[in-house]
Parts: C-alpha cells; structure tokens; sequence
C-alpha cells in the first residue's frame, strides 16, 4: 500500500503543470499574468483572459460575469467588466490591450466555471492583441506565484 501511494505521489508529481501556493491554489506556468489577478493566454496575435485561481478563491462563488460586447476596445490595465461573487463585486482588467473578438456566453448560465475551472472553461474573453510588447508588464507563473505569498502575507 505505501509503495502504491508513494508512486501515485511521484506520478501526479511528474504531471503537475502549476505551481502551487498557499497550499491550494495554483498558477499555470505557460501564462502570464497582472497583479490585479487577470491571466492571458496568447495564442499568435490572439489573447485569452480570464481570472486566477487565486483571484476567484477570494471572491468565493461567483454568481454573476459582466461581459463586454464583442468589438469593445480594451485598453491594458483597465476594466472591461465585473465578477460578482456572494462575497463582493470585482472588476476585471484587461491584462492586455486589444479589440473582443470574442465572449465566453456560457458564462451567463453557468457563472461558476470561473471557481470551477478559471483557467479553461471558465475563461471571459478573447482579444486581437494591438500591441505584444505589453506582455512583458506581465508576471510569470512564478513571479505571480511570489506575488500572491506576498500580498497574502499582508492579510
């Protein structure tokens, strides 16, 4: 039995692709992310955007996403729509600047998939990036990751 579970141990080990903090949370290494707690994904001249892990933890359950119109300019570091969770109402800002080319409407029915699964299903919007280059005012996974400790730390 221990030498079952000390190889499922070193397997999930080997797979892990986040890094941990706090115990709980996580961060996905190949995004990058903006200390308001926003990630993106850049797929070629295209931006996925969603909130972290860590971002939705603290809001507790999300019941609600304000999502911009498809078209809507957004500019990096300001906001383009609001999370509404049983505990407050956050805005999101756009880690990236661009136009929305398009909005994740599953969200209207099913908001919690920003707790459930912030970094894949319960993405908000997709951005035709203006200008790359503001990527690298952006955190690393593990830059955010030392980030979160810090900001937690003083909580």
């Amino acid at each position: 039995m221990a030498s079952r579970l000390l190889w499922a141990s070193r397997a999930a080990s080997l797979l892990r692709i986040s890094v941990p903090y706090r115990g709980f949370a996580s961060v996905i290494k190949d995004l990058k992310y903006a200390e308001s707690h926003e990630w993106v994904k850049v797929d070629g001249n295209s931006a996925t955007v969603g909130i972290t892990d860590h971002a939705q933890d603290h809001l507790g359950d999300v019941v609600y996403v304000e999502l911009p119109e498809l078209g809507t300019e957004v500019t990096q570091g300001n906001s383009f729509g609001a999370v509404e969770s049983v505990k407050a109402t956050s805005d999101i800002n756009s880690p990236v600047s661009g136009k929305v080319v398009e909005v994740n409407e599953e969200l209207n029915g099913s908001p919690a998939l920003v707790n459930t699964s912030p970094y894949k299903e319960g993405w908000i919007i997709k951005v035709e990036l203006k200008d790359a280059g503001e990527l690298n005012n952006l955190k690393d996974a593990d830059a955010y990751s030392k980030f979160c400790d810090e900001e937690d730390a003083k909580h």
